[in-house]
């Protein structure tokens, strides 16, 4: 028997059956919207029929589960691995002894990618099974829960110009969760710009003269503001020419323009390219650069707004769950998080995927969401061509460290900072408060005098606290490590000079019945969520075009 009783639109009380041997147990449980993920899931059978169920469980007052991803330190604690999100699944598999597959499609990877791909493929009616390294969904998108506060670990700010996440977050009805990082209504109200040769404090309509000033020089290559050399942000190398500007470095283009700068656009400029590409100037492509200032709108207004300003209330791991729970929702998806790949097969008629603990598991077609970085750790059957292996080599050259900072000043909420070359980190912002009533400040840095924040907690603190002296206050602080991911090896991709021109079209080619989709080689803002959910629909397209027809055949793109 299966009982659902409807008391409150947000709350079922449903009653199960367990099946131990021939017993029936029933199971009643509150059922809530956003609250951490439970799946019971259940097979019943007889001699006369057999039924599967899956029920997805999200209670309101159940503990937030926590993540072995993370770091947090305070004065009371020290410093401590793992942080609690709602991302973090439980169980951490759903897939029984009676359903070893072989499943239609398998999917790689739970960041946004993989989730709109198995997303997608249930909703088209396909058996889908999610494999995931870590114990949590978002990749390298989630939030951590502390006091009642989201931090973003990773990925963050979305924007309406953002054509796929756009839809996700009005197909979610989310369009009410955002909220501005930047609140500049009271407190200190001021840029403070400190560098090798002097130190500055100015208004924000100062700060965006400043950089706005800068950017112009660095990026005008057309007289245009790019508007010529990339009139399509989403087919950048429409005009050939463009392919130039990726053999340059944005060293390369500061050397062009160097005359005209003054010393403080020069420092400003320099963080602000830094902080889009996390690398260094020299390992920095002046093309993949243009292409985020194209997809902006050709404005530093248009990089303020889409870069850095709208993020959910409720973290990213708050929109992440929605695609998770409508792909469980189906009953088509199974999955299985603390899952890392080992090896992927092609055998023809099938694909096979090995995990490090030797679980094996087959489908007609594989998405493989895996991040540039890391896909050269595991071995493909048949092997990779070499411009795919040559990039993965290569790799994208995004060192990010991110630390966030609660600190006691409450002024600092409307303050934004540029300490650069000299600190650890190089740009901050205040970014909300706590409900404790303290400033929630983000700092970033990158591969350029690069930190690994857990190492010695007391030069990351000094790093926070150099951003603006006898200001930071340090309560707590909070970040990811991603260069030492093992399943990330860097945070967003940003691309070396001649990467793009040479590899993009083989980072995206289909290899035999794997597929590859990620937002790192996404064509339209590439690197954002929004360019994994392009990838992530793209790969689901294509699989369920291929699997409606009779015979499953496979057009050979």
């Amino acid at each position: 028997m299966i009982r659902f009783s409807l008391f409150l639109p947000s709350l079922v009380n449903v009653a199960l059956p367990r099946i131990v041997g021939a017993v029936a147990v029933e199971l009643e449980i509150g059922v809530g919207d956003d609250a951490v993920p439970l799946c019971y899931k259940a097979r019943y059978s007889s001699r006369i029929y057999s039924v599967l169920f899956t029920v997805l469980f999200f209670h309101p007052n159940s503990p937030k589960m926590t993540s072995r991803d993370g770091f947090q330190w305070t004065s009371e604690t020290g410093l401590t691995q793992g942080v609690p999100s709602i991302g973090v699944i439980s169980p951490p598999s759903n897939i029984s002894a009676a359903e070893a597959g072989p499943w239609d499609v398998i999917v790689v990877g739970a960041g946004y990618t993989g989730l709109t791909a198995a997303r997608d493929l249930c909703l088209a009616g396909h058996k889908v099974l999610l494999l995931e390294a870590r114990d949590r969904i978002g990749g390298r998108s989630w939030s951590s829960n502390i006091g009642d506060y989201p931090f973003e670990m990773g990925g963050t700010w979305v924007h309406w110009g953002q054509p796929h996440v756009w839809r996700e977050i009005s197909r979610y009805r989310m369009r009410e969760e955002l909220e501005n990082s930047f609140d500049f209504s009271r407190g200190v109200n001021h840029f403070q710009l400190r560098t090798n040769q002097s130190e500055s404090v100015m208004s924000h309509d100062e700060e965006d003269t400043l950089l706005a000033s800068g950017l112009a020089k660095f990026v005008d290559v057309d007289g245009a503001m790019g508007r010529k050399i990339i009139p399509y942000p989403h087919d950048a190398f429409h005009v050939p020419e463009a392919r130039k500007y990726d053999a340059q470095s944005a060293a390369d283009r500061l050397k062009e323009i160097a005359l005209s700068l003054t010393p403080n656009e020069r420092a400003a400029l320099e963080s602000f390219v830094l902080l889009c590409s996390c690398g260094t100037l020299e390992t920095t492509s002046f093309f993949e650069f243009l292409h985020w200032w194209a997809l902006c709108g050709y404005s530093y207004q248009g990089c303020m707004d889409a870069l850095i300003s709208y993020k959910f209330k409720g973290g990213q791991s708050s929109f992440a769950i929605k695609f998770f729970k409508e792909a469980l929702s189906t009953g088509n998806l199974s999955y299985s998080f603390n899952s890392p790949a080992q090896s992927i097969s092609d055998q023809g008629d099938k694909v096979t995927l090995i995990t490090r603990s030797g679980s094996q598991y087959t489908g007609s077609r594989l998405v493989s969401t895996i991040p540039l970085n890391v896909l050269n750790t595991v071995a493909f059957s048949p092997p990779l061509n070499s411009q795919r292996t040559a990039a993965a080599n290569t790799g994208h050259v995004n060192q990010c460290v991110k630390v966030h900072a609660e600190i006691s000043n409450k002024d600092m909420r409307s303050w934004t900072g540029i300490t650069y070359p000299f600190n650890k980190l190089t740009y901050a912002i205040g970014d909300g408060t706590t409900p404790a009533g303290n400033t929630h400040i983000v700092c970033f840095g990158g591969f350029h005098n690069h930190i690994h924040p857990e190492e010695d907690i007391n030069e990351t603190k000094t790093a926070v606290q150099n951003m603006a002296p006898g200001n930071m206050d340090i309560k707590r602080l909070v970040f990811h490590n991603w260069a030492k991911d093992e399943f990330a090896k860097g945070a967003w991709f940003f691309s070396p000079p001649n990467m793009l021109s040479t590899s993009l079209d083989a980072l995206r080619s289909r290899h035999g019945n794997v597929l590859f989709a990620n937002s790192d080689w996404a064509v339209g803002w590439r690197s954002f969520i929004d360019g994994a959910i392009e990838e992530g629909t793209r790969a689901a397209f294509t699989v369920t075009e291929e699997l409606r027809g009779p015979s499953a055949s496979r057009s050979r793109l």
